[in-house]
């Protein structure tokens, strides 16, 4: 079976010029905002001579509106978009797994109950009950890590149900019930390890979700607060220097879209890990 993983995942590489492009440009960005302390700009400087100049030798992508190096602060805030990507995706993935294991295992009441909590939550528009929240919340990173984690899990959950009610009818856990073996033991030892794939998947476009919502949040002014960058306010910054320094938006747009890209790229490759059937199945 690990041969056959292996085998399968040589061959989408192989095959794909565009997963070996987004592996190594995940790479790449990982990479850059990992080691970014290392370059000797503070991103935060201004430098009121030298405001919205164009790229150049001494500013590869020019200088925003209070001078500050475009490409320092942009590979900064490629940094806070991986960290509120990550972060929530922990949280999100953690509360759609317990939520969608515990409802496809106990059903009934607790399966009714459980889904029409994830219906209620997930019919209210998301920027409404963003903008309520941050009323509570005070803008900034960990607000946003928060907000993106606790509200965007119900996806998860519902995935992780199906499989659920197709995992507890099988053989073997239909045996651990009978032997007497714990709820809490069976979930942990059977249903989530064999729903593993779908986590797997799931968490990857989890990731790309929360970088795409990060950045509408700080495009509209309710995420990442100044003087700390990301990739969407970086955007909302550029809106009113659009015909003077059309740079400003180009850089770190082009980077959610690569970024998001890529993220989704992944996971259909590491469903030919973790699913060799379905994936060839979809070759």
């Amino acid at each position: 079976m690990e041969n056959r993983r292996i085998k399968n995942f040589i061959n989408e590489l192989q095959n794909s010029k565009s997963t070996i492009f987004s592996i190594i440009f995940l790479i790449f960005i990982v990479f850059i905002s990992v080691f970014v302390f290392l370059i000797p700009i503070n991103p935060d400087a201004t430098d009121t001579a030298n405001m919205l100049q164009s790229p150049s030798l001494s500013h590869l992508f020019g200088t925003d509106e209070l001078g500050r190096d475009y490409l320092t602060r942009t590979i900064y805030g490629g940094r806070v978009s991986l960290i509120v990507g990550v972060l929530a995706m922990i949280i999100s993935t953690s509360i759609g797994v317990l939520v969608g294991t515990i409802s496809g295992y106990f059903g009934g009441k607790t399966d009714n109950i459980l889904m029409r909590f994830v219906d209620i939550i997930s019919s209210i528009p998301w920027l409404i009950l963003v903008t309520v929240i941050s009323i509570f919340l005070k803008p900034g990173l960990q607000a946003i890590i928060i907000v993106i984690g606790l509200f965007t899990w119900m996806e998860i959950a519902r995935l992780v149900r199906a499989e659920t009610l197709s995992i507890k009818e099988r053989e073997y856990v239909l045996y651990a019930i009978s032997i007497g073996q714990s709820s809490k033991k069976i979930i942990f030892k059977h249903i989530i390890p064999s729903v593993f794939p779908t986590i797997i998947i799931a968490s990857t476009t989890s990731i790309a979700d929360a970088i795409m919502t990060e950045s509408s949040l700080s495009f509209l002014g309710l995420g990442i607060q100044q003087p700390m960058s990301s990739w969407g306010n970086l955007l909302q910054n550029a809106q009113a220097n659009l015909q003077s320094a059309a740079y400003m938006a180009i850089l770190p747009g082009v980077l959610i879209i690569l970024t998001i890209y890529s993220f989704n790229k992944l996971g259909n490759t590491l469903r030919v890990i973790v699913e060799p059937k379905t994936a060839g199945g979809e070759r």
